[in-house]
């Protein structure tokens, strides 16, 4: 099994660094396949600019073999050539911007199985804000304002990214919605990391709030498990 790696938001601004350094780092190191989905930057037609914008952040970084992959919508997402690519990587990276449509676009697609199959030899996962929060088994909808079932990965989990912005205003109304259900605040520029054992560390500039039977904050070189 790999590494889950969720980010609050703000990516490629150059203050996502030591996360994002520690992803290349579990992925094999600068020689490395990092693939970019742009999936959720379709919609209001973003995916070529931020896809480029990741690829010129990432060899800042130091990486050698960086790329976007064309999955764009549904088509695409089961495109074979488009999932063969994305099971080579080492580390896969989903862009921020409309959770709703990165989730019904990657579910049950060619795409998400390759993603899986990397995962499951290894690869690092990684999402910032949209991206992050449909990993989880919920996430939040802001355009409907509804919850809907994410891609599962993290477990009675749901991500509240943008979380020291306006990420933080949602969480009273999703807890009244979702009893039971942890509520994990990521600030912008901030990453946390899964170890593979159940602890999560907090990498970046800001910090990560547990909602669960109360709220905790986790800062930067701290660790935390979420309930299950």
């Amino acid at each position: 099994m790999g590494y889950l790696l969720l980010e609050g938001g703000a990516e490629f601004g150059g203050q996502m660094a030591e996360p994002d350094r520690r992803a290349i780092e579990l992925a094999g190191g600068p020689a490395a396949p990092v693939r970019i989905i742009p999936a959720a930057a379709a919609p209001d037609a973003n995916h070529v600019r931020a896809g480029n914008n990741g690829v010129r952040w990432f060899k800042s970084l130091g990486a050698r073999d960086v790329a976007p992959v064309n999955l764009i919508d549904k088509a695409s997402a089961n495109d074979a050539a488009v999932a063969e690519s994305l099971r080579n990587a080492k580390l896969i990276y989903m862009l921020g911007g409309f959770p709703a449509y990165l989730g019904q676009t990657l579910e049950n697609s060619l795409a998400w199985q390759a993603v899986l199959d990397a995962y499951q030899r290894g690869a690092v996962l990684a999402g910032s804000s949209a991206g992050a929060m449909v990993l989880c088994q919920f996430y939040y909808d802001p355009d409907a304002g509804r919850v809907l079932h994410g891609l599962g990965l993290v477990h009675n989990t749901l991500v509240l990214p943008h979380h020291n912005t306006f990420g933080k205003t949602w969480a009273s109304r999703l807890l009244a919605k979702l009893p039971g259900v942890t509520l994990l605040g990521i600030d912008e520029a901030t990453g946390v990391l899964d170890d593979g054992h159940g602890k999560w560390s907090v990498l970046g500039r800001g910090a990560a709030t547990l909602y669960s039977g109360g709220t905790t904050v986790h800062r930067a070189g701290e660790s935390f498990s979420v309930p299950v």
